[in-house]
C-alpha cells in the first residue's frame, strides 16, 4: 500500500560517523528546506525493531532516494569495508525493478567524496551518475538541491540561499539549546530525530537567524 507522504519522501542511505554527520546534517536541512519530507533509519531508536525490516519499510515509503557511498573502502589497515550502503542501494534499485505501480517510478541520487574511485569496486553502477560532494556540506547542499529541483519539481531556490538559510539556521538552533542549559557538546550529541524536529520548529517559526 502507497504511504500518503510517498511522493513527498527522500530515503537517505549513508554513513553514519563522525566525519560524515556534517555532509548527513547539510543533506538533511536541504530536503527540509525544499520541503520534501527526510525518511532515514536513525529517525526512530528502537531496540526491539530489526534493522533491516525497518530500511525496507523506509525504501517502500519513499518515492526518492539519496545513497552515499563514501565509504565503499577501508581508509586503514584493520578497518573493515562497509557493505551496507551498497546493500541498500541494492535493495531499492530491486524496489524499483520488481514492484509495480508508483515503486517503478523511484528516483536515486548517487553520491560519494569521490567521483570515479567506487567504479572499482561497484562495477554493476558503472553506467549511473554519481555526484561528488569532495566531502564539503556546501557542496552536498548544491548537488542535493540540483537534483530535487530537476527530477522532483521542489521550489526552484537557489543553491547559495539555502546555504545562508542553513547558516541560520545553526545559529538559531544552538542559543536555543544554550537558553536550555545545553552546551555545544550536548547539542551536537542530540539524536538526528531531535535534530530534524528542529528544522521543522526553525521553519514554522519563520526562518529566523537568531534565537529570541
Amino acid at each position: 500500500m502507497e504511504d500518503p507522504d510517498f511522493h513527498k519522501s527522500v530515503f537517505i542511505n549513508c554513513p553514519f560517523d563522525k566525519e560524515f554527520e556534517p555532509i548527513l546534517q547539510a543533506m538533511l536541512f536541504c530536503i527540509v528546506y525544499l520541503e520534501f519530507k527526510p525518511r532515514i533509519a536513525r529517525e526512530r531508536n528502537n531496540g526491539a525493531e530489526v534493522r533491516i525490516d525497518k530500511i525496507i519499510e523506509l525504501i517502500e515509503k519513499s518515492k526518492y532516494s539519496i545513497h552515499d557511498l563514501s565509504r565503499y573502502k577501508a581508509r586503514k589497515v584493520g578497518e573493515i569495508y562497509r557493505l551496507n550502503m551498497p546493500f541498500e542501494l541494492g535493495v531499492d534499485q530491486g524496489c524499483r525493478k520488481f514492484k509495480d505501480g508508483v515503486w517503478a517510478e523511484k528516483k536515486m541520487l548517487i553520491t560519494a567524496d569521490k567521483q570515479y574511485h567506487y567504479q572499482k569496486a561497484l562495477s554493476d553502477i558503472a553506467g549511473n551518475d554519481i555526484e561528488s560532494h569532495s566531502n564539503k556540506f556546501d557542496i552536498a547542499i548544491k548537488k542535493v538541491r540540483n537534483w530535487l529541483v530537476n527530477e522532483a519539481d521542489a521550489e526552484n531556490v537557489g543553491a547559495q540561499r539555502i546555504i545562508g538559510k542553513y547558516a541560520d539556521f545553526q545559529e538559531w538552533y544552538f542559543e536555543k539549546h544554550r537558553a536550555a542549559g545545553a552546551t555545544d557538546r550536548d547539542i551536537r550529541q542530540y539524536p538526528t530525530k531531535e535534530f530534524l524536529g528542529g528544522m521543522v520548529d526553525w521553519k514554522v517559526a519563520g526562518e529566523p537567524a537568531s534565537f529570541d
